[in-house]
């Protein structure tokens, strides 16, 4: 899936480079951007309606953690979040951009299947469990655009992503909580292409993996992948739908984590 990906943005990218010929061997033409690409800051806002795949697991003082499913242990249910995202655009070719995407599931009465241990306590399955997840995801990200025409581009993402995951299961004997948070140096592609003067396809990823071979007892990946179309009134305003998927996965000693959501999203931007 993610070779067909990055082919496909690959793919994109020779399409625009064998763009107009004439801007190599005759006078260039005056420019003609699509709408939508006049600006210098960028600020979008979404709704987010990913589904949850999620497990954890967590060793204390020696005693080694079940490895648990907050879905299907834990009942943690499909939840719709915000995400906003802003862009600062120096040059044609330049962009600074951020994002931030709280994300956060509860479930007050989830009913285990199994006896499990959780940071060395052990809650058992005649006792309700209450379980929250906070996931904060940062992302700090500079773009260069390779190729670019006034109907599309092709880019290179450089970025840093910071999280901070927290998970907390309480019942009326035992509260515990894990908290993994480390910043993430990550790589990736993007390519946009406009299929009528006001809207555009837009596709992109970046991702980061830590193999064990370096160290056996540390390990993890992050992969971020985004498809959406974008429907432009004005220079100023745009909707925008897609779908968005992160997969982060992290091993430090004996604890471990693999955190997945994907799903569609809905919002808008304002441009200046």
């Amino acid at each position: 899936m993610r070779i067909r990906i990055v082919s496909s943005i690959f793919c994109l990218a020779f399409v625009l480079a064998a763009g107009p010929v004439q801007a190599q061997y005759g006078a260039k033409g005056p420019s003609n951007r699509a709408t939508g690409e006049n600006y210098r800051f960028e600020f979008g806002a979404y709704f987010w309606n990913p589904t949850p795949d999620m497990t954890i697991q967590s060793e204390w003082r020696g005693i080694v953690g079940d490895r648990i499913d907050l879905v299907e242990d834990l009942g943690i249910e499909k939840t719709r979040f915000t995400q906003i995202r802003a862009v600062l655009r120096p040059g044609r070719k330049h962009k600074l951009r951020f994002e931030y995407t709280p994300v956060k599931y509860e479930q007050e009465e989830g009913i285990l299947r199994r006896d499990v241990i959780f940071n060395g306590k052990r809650y058992n399955l005649s006792l309700p469990v209450a379980t929250t997840l906070n996931w904060k995801a940062y992302r700090f990200s500079y773009e260069y655009d390779l190729i670019y025409r006034d109907r599309g581009f092709f880019g290179i993402i450089l970025e840093a992503k910071y999280t901070d995951v927290e998970a907390t299961l309480t019942n009326v004997v035992v509260d515990e909580f894990v908290r993994a948070r480390a910043p993430i140096p990550a790589v990736g592609a993007i390519g946009r292409v406009y299929v009528a003067p006001n809207i555009s396809i837009t596709g992109e990823f970046s991702g980061f993996r830590l193999p064990e071979s370096i160290d056996e007892n540390y390990k993890g990946r992050y992969f971020d992948f985004d498809l959406y179309g974008t429907v432009n009134f004005s220079d100023h305003f745009g909707a925008q739908v897609g779908y968005r998927s992160f997969d982060v996965f992290y091993k430090v000693e004996t604890d471990e984590g693999e955190l997945k959501i994907k799903g569609p999203y809905l919002g808008g931007v304002v441009r200046f």
